[in-house]
């Protein structure tokens, strides 16, 4: 065996190793267990809803996995989408009358490997019913300093609109200033854009200062969330009216990694379909693949959603934090490259 074959006989031979220790593993299942005392307490009820759907989320900074089913009730292209998120089904649950619901899955994005992703990885999920967005930040508080506050020295959590976030970290108001000022604003943070990139798109500007500049720089000794994002954020939240209209939406950061993504949820129909299509023709314009919409969503939306705000938060993020891990592949067993 020459010397190059037998370098790669004994890297791939490490390769059926965890690369997470079994500390870790054990530690992961600690903080699984006080996840679910967490919600027996509070009467929210565990649930569990299929990976597989004939239709994907349509968000444009979100790629879903493809496979092909070919048995019975079987859609008519055979094509089914590994979910990015456990929330059409979850909301369909609500609207059939299940009351407040958690869950803990695992979840595929396309395209997302490195320190702090991996394309296939672990989500708890849950929804309160009669909740908005600013009742929810204090449960996700609680529950997230129920999880951590042991194990880290967290001081007293912060809260910044998603406007002075930007004005303390770039000098820019987020809601009034165009894509060139934002541009000027990225090039003298020496942020690197791809080739490709739509100069006049506001979101996407926003979205680098965002990570490049104000993500870095929050939450490094306290939970911070950031709330009322700009309208064209919204996402799944309702939009609150306004001089700036926001999204009545937020996200949770400490020591400058993004933890969960809460809204006070859409329950308009008709809004979120034209949504979805304002998505697809965002997609179809950006040479992304068009998805098909959900309509067992939109058929439970308009049967009616009771008023509720929901949130994502991100397993593998919350036990590498508790871990003091570096990466997320310390704390996943076997990421991608192990698979």
């Amino acid at each position: 065996m020459t010397t190059r074959n037998s370098q790669l006989a004994t890297r791939n031979a490490d390769l059926w190793c965890p690369s997470a220790s079994l500390a870790v593993v054990r530690l992961r299942a600690q903080i699984l267990a006080q996840v679910r005392d967490f919600f027996a307490q509070r009467g929210v009820l565990e649930v569990d809803t299929p990976v597989l759907s004939s239709a994907a989320g349509t968000e444009l900074h979100l790629q879903s996995f493809t496979t092909r089913y070919s048995g019975p009730s079987a859609p008519s292209d055979g094509r089914l989408y590994l979910h990015t998120s456990p929330e059409y089904p979850m909301k369909r649950l609500l609207a059939a009358g299940s009351g407040s619901i958690y869950q803990i899955c695992k979840v595929f994005r396309d395209g997302e490997a490195g320190r702090r992703h991996n394309p296939e990885f672990t989500l708890l999920e849950w929804y309160r019913t009669g909740f908005d967005h600013e009742l929810l930040m204090l449960e996700v508080d609680a529950l997230v300093k129920s999880l951590l506050q042991a194990r880290l020295s967290l001081g007293e959590t912060q809260r910044m609109s998603y406007r002075e976030a930007f004005l303390c970290h770039t000098g820019i108001d987020p809601h009034s200033a165009t894509s060139t000022t934002l541009m000027e604003c990225a090039r003298h943070h020496n942020i690197v854009t791809p080739e490709d990139m739509d100069q006049s798109d506001r979101s996407l500007w926003l979205d680098l200062l965002m990570s490049h500049v104000i993500e870095p720089r929050i939450g490094q000794n306290s939970l911070c969330f950031i709330y009322d994002y700009p309208a064209e954020q919204a996402s799944l939240s309702r939009i609150r009216p306004g001089d700036p209209a926001v999204a009545e939406r937020f996200e949770l950061y400490l020591h400058g990694i993004e933890l969960a993504n809460g809204f006070h949820e859409l329950a308009d129909s008709i809004e979120q379909r034209r949504r979805f299509e304002q998505d697809n023709e965002l997609r179809r314009a950006r040479g992304l693949p068009v998805l098909p919409i959900d309509e067992n969503l939109l058929a439970a939306l308009e049967h009616g959603l009771p008023t509720c705000a929901g949130v994502a938060l991100g397993i593998d993020r919350l036990v590498m934090l508790a871990a003091n891990a570096s990466s997320i592949q310390e704390v996943i067993a076997f990421p991608v490259e192990r698979s």
